[in-house]
């Protein structure tokens, strides 16, 4: 993995862990995400939106993005409009809100409050939060990795 990677990882592992202590989303479930939404942080939406979080109410700002969508089995291009933050910890607060307090997620992150199950929080998730059908098992392949784990454990041993 090439260092501006892993300074990307280093520093989003930092956030990651700081809202795990805040709002319980899961550090490893939130850079999973961040991975596969934005290439490892080297790509976001817009400004600052490295999760490929729709545009809803809440949200200010927003751009219109071509993205990539599976309807009925095909791979689609569409030009959609996507949330923007102004920053990295921007765009992962409201990535946290959304897996803590949105509605598509309600149940599966009321399931994870009882049971703690990460793996099983993680595939409930990612199945409902992209359409590409391999994205599920992609977001557990990234939240085990070893360079992620090592990220975690490094943020939280030296807390800022």
């Amino acid at each position: 993995m090439d260092n501006d990677r892993n300074q990307r990882l280093a520093e989003v592992a930092r956030i990651a862990v700081r809202l795990e202590a805040e709002t319980g989303c899961p550090a490893q479930l939130l850079i999973a995400q961040w991975a596969l939404e934005s290439q490892w942080g080297a790509a976001p939406a817009g400004v600052a939106n490295y999760f490929g979080i729709k545009k809803a109410s809440r949200h200010e700002k927003c751009c219109t993005v071509l993205t990539h969508e599976v309807i009925a089995g095909k791979r689609v291009e569409q030009n959609l409009e996507f949330a923007d933050y102004d920053s990295l910890e921007a765009s992962c607060r409201d990535y946290a809100w959304l897996i803590t307090h949105g509605a598509p997620y309600r149940a599966a992150w009321e399931r994870y409050q009882r049971n703690r199950d990460l793996r099983a929080l993680i595939a409930a998730v990612a199945g409902t939060y992209a359409t590409d059908p391999n994205y599920k098992a992609l977001a557990t392949t990234i939240a085990g990795q070893a360079n992620v784990a090592t990220a975690i454990n490094t943020a939280r041993t030296v807390r800022v």
